[in-house]
């Protein structure tokens, strides 16, 4: 059986006992999380129940593992023969999630 959340903006695949990374939720380390936005739910019999565009009543739940800062992403910007150069650098924060249940 395995979901597909909606989440930060992404879409992620997700089985009970997954680790995913999303970005920050804003919740407390060890605490639950819940994703309402369940976009198609696989039943226990292979049958895939899709929303239009969630599917009512399914959600999955999640523990909280960490919360933490993605590595650095670097944006150069140059052209060439004028002199100009600019580098802007971004570090993401990332929440680690252990899914739990999914029900639907």
């Amino acid at each position: 059986m395995y979901a597909i959340i909606s989440t930060g903006g992404k879409q992620y695949k997700v089985q009970t006992g997954d680790i995913i990374e999303v970005e920050k939720l804003g919740a407390e380390v060890g605490g639950e999380v819940t994703f309402d936005e369940v976009l198609a739910v696989s039943g226990a019999d292979g049958k895939l129940n899709v929303g239009t565009p969630t599917v009512a009543g399914a959600k999955v739940a999640g523990k909280v593992l960490d919360e933490f800062r993605a590595k650095k992403v670097i944006a150069f910007k140059m052209k060439r023969r004028k002199g100009y150069r600019r580098t802007h650098g971004h570090r993401q924060t990332l929440t680690r999630v252990e899914i739990g249940a999914i029900q639907g």
